[in-house]
C-alpha cells in the first residue's frame, strides 16, 4: 500500500478504537446523549417562557443556537481524551507501532463527529418535541446540518492543538471551559447581538459562533421577516462565511495539531 492507503488504513483502525471506548464509557456517552437533551428542554422551557419573538416562536429561533452551543462543547472530547492518552502512556504506545503520525489525530476527530452525529440527531428529535420546525426545503436543511457538522469537525482539530500544547487533563478542561463559554455565550444564540450594549455588540456579531447560528437559522428557516436583519457583514453572508471559517480552521490547525503530535512522540 501506498502512504495515504495506509494513513487512511490507520485512521480507521483509530477511529474503531475511539468509538468502541465512547460506547464503553457511561460518562462520555451521557454528554453524547443527555447533554443535549438538557439543553433542549431546560433552554426551551426557562428562556421560552420570558422571550417573545415577532412572527415566530423562541423555540425556533434558539434551537439553531443549541445546536452550535452542544458541537463546540462536545469538541471538547477531543482534547480532553488526547491529555488522558498522553498522560496514560498511550502515544508511547503508538510510538512503537508501524503507523501513519497522523492516525492518531483522524482516528479521534473523525469519531468524534460520529458523537457529534449523535448528538445532532438526539437534539433534531427532542427539538420537534418542544416546538422547533424547519421551514426551508430538504436540500437547505441538510446543508445546514452538513454545515455544523464541518464546523464540528474543524473545531474538534482546534481543541486538538491546544490539548497537546498545554498535555495535561485538568490544565486544558480549565482553558477550554474559559474560552469555550464566552464564544459560545457572548454570541446571538440567545438573543439578538444587535441588542447587546457597548463593545459587546460588534464582539458578539464577529464572532464565528454568531455567523454559524445565523447560518443554520437560515437554511433551516428559522427566521422571520418581522424582526430586523443583521447589520454586521459576517451575519449578512452567514453562509459563506460559516464555510470559510471552517476551512481556515482546518488549515491552520490540522497542520498545527500534526506537528504537536510529532514533537509528543518524539520525546
Amino acid at each position: 500500500m501506498n502512504a495515504l492507503q495506509i494513513a487512511v488504513s490507520d485512521g480507521l483502525t483509530i477511529t474503531k478504537r475511539n468509538a468502541l471506548k465512547i460506547r464503553r464509557a457511561p460518562d462520555l456517552l451521557g454528554g453524547v446523549v443527555m447533554l443535549p437533551i438538557v439543553f433542549v428542554v431546560l433552554f426551551t422551557y426557562v428562556f421560552g417562557s420570558m422571550i417573545e419573538l415577532p412572527g415566530m416562536s423562541y423555540a425556533e429561533y434558539m434551537l439553531p443556537g443549541i445546536f452550535v452551543m452542544t458541537i463546540t462543547t462536545s469538541a471538547q472530547i477531543t482534547g480532553y481524551t488526547l491529555t488522558q492518552d498522553l498522560q496514560k502512556g498511550i502515544f508511547d504506545r503508538f510510538r512503537t507501532l508501524p503507523m501513519s503520525p497522523s492516525a492518531v489525530l483522524t482516528g479521534q476527530t473523525v469519531a468524534d463527529l460520529i458523537m457529534n452525529v449523535t448528538s445532532i440527531v438526539t437534539m433534531t428529535l427532542v427539538g420537534l418535541l418542544v416546538g422547533w420546525r424547519i421551514h426551508s426545503s430538504p436540500l437547505e436543511a441538510l446543508l445546514g446540518f452538513a454545515l455544523l457538522l464541518l464546523f464540528a469537525y474543524a473545531f474538534s482539530w482546534v481543541t486538538a492543538t491546544v490539548a497537546l500544547a498545554l498535555r495535561t487533563p485538568e490544565v486544558f478542561n480549565n482553558i477550554a471551559t474559559l474560552v469555550s463559554l464566552p464564544l459560545t455565550f457572548l454570541s446571538n444564540a440567545f438573543v439578538d447581538s444587535a441588542r447587546l450594549p457597548g463593545p459587546l455588540k460588534p464582539i458578539a456579531e464577529w464572532n464565528p459562533v454568531s455567523t454559524l447560528i445565523q447560518a443554520t437559522r437560515e437554511l433551516f428557516g428559522n427566521t422571520s421577516a418581522a424582526m430586523p436583519a443583521p447589520t454586521a457583514w459576517p451575519l449578512q453572508h452567514a453562509v459563506p462565511v460559516s464555510l470559510l471559517w471552517s476551512v481556515v480552521l482546518l488549515v491552520v490547525f490540522v497542520p498545527l495539531a500534526t506537528r504537536l503530535y510529532k514533537r509528543t512522540v518524539s520525546r
